[in-house]
């Protein structure tokens, strides 16, 4: 039996279409790491935490092959890297340019069965297999609601444009955006940036959208 993809399950919120769309987004259960800083920076906090979801998530992906049963387990593909970014102090607007100051949640998805008590184990187990330090780590649900999401193609510099374009089509279709501290710019990266080139990238833009009254 395959292994269950929510890339292919879920295809509405991993395969937009290059135009911007309306989607209704399920709440869902992320192992999340938060953060500030340039997230190119090779050192950096960001890189870190990017290591720590990998680890936990992997741990939990490999915990039948260990001997260590979760009830409800199933065999699963680890889903993409996501994030949630937003500037301190402002909701709305990403300034690009200014990457010293981004506010980031970094985080992958999880399967529905993975409760605290085993999201503990996994971040006990990652430690002390990967002698990494996971306290950073929590379990997060995300319940995004009504949003506007597009497929952008490319670097995530040229971000903006596509951006453009999801609050154009909010505008032209009774739609605006709905920023807030717990609803923020949302990307999914379906392609590793250390082997792609940039021109060839595939992000999920998503951000949150409300009816005009």
């Amino acid at each position: 039996m395959a292994a269950y993809d929510y890339k292919k399950e879920y295809k509405h919120l991993y395969s937009p279409k290059t135009q911007p769309s309306i989607v209704q987004v399920e709440p869902a259960k992320f192992v999340a790491v938060r953060g500030m800083g340039n997230p190119n920076d090779e050192n950096g906090t960001y890189k870190q935490a990017v290591g720590i979801l990998y680890a936990l998530s992997y741990t939990i992906r490999m915990s039948s092959k260990r001997g260590h049963a979760i009830e409800g387990f199933f065999e699963y593909t680890v889903p993409p890297l996501e994030g949630l970014w937003w500037m301190e102090n402002e909701a709305e607007t990403i300034d690009y340019s200014n990457k010293e100051g981004f506010c980031w949640i970094a985080m992958i998805r999880l399967p529905e069965f993975v409760t605290e008590e085993v999201f503990n184990w996994a971040k006990e187990e990652a430690a002390r297999k990967k002698k990494l330090d996971t306290g950073c780590a929590e379990l997060f649900l995300l319940d995004e609601g009504l949003c506007v999401q597009c497929m952008h193609l490319g670097s995530y510099d040229d971000e903006p444009e596509t951006v453009a374009s999801m609050d154009r089509f909010l505008e032209e279709n009774g739609y605006r955006n709905d920023f807030s501290e717990s609803r923020r710019h949302h990307e999914i990266y379906l392609n590793d940036p250390r082997r792609t080139a940039p021109e060839k990238l595939k992000t999920v833009i998503r951000h949150p959208a409300a009816k005009k009254i």
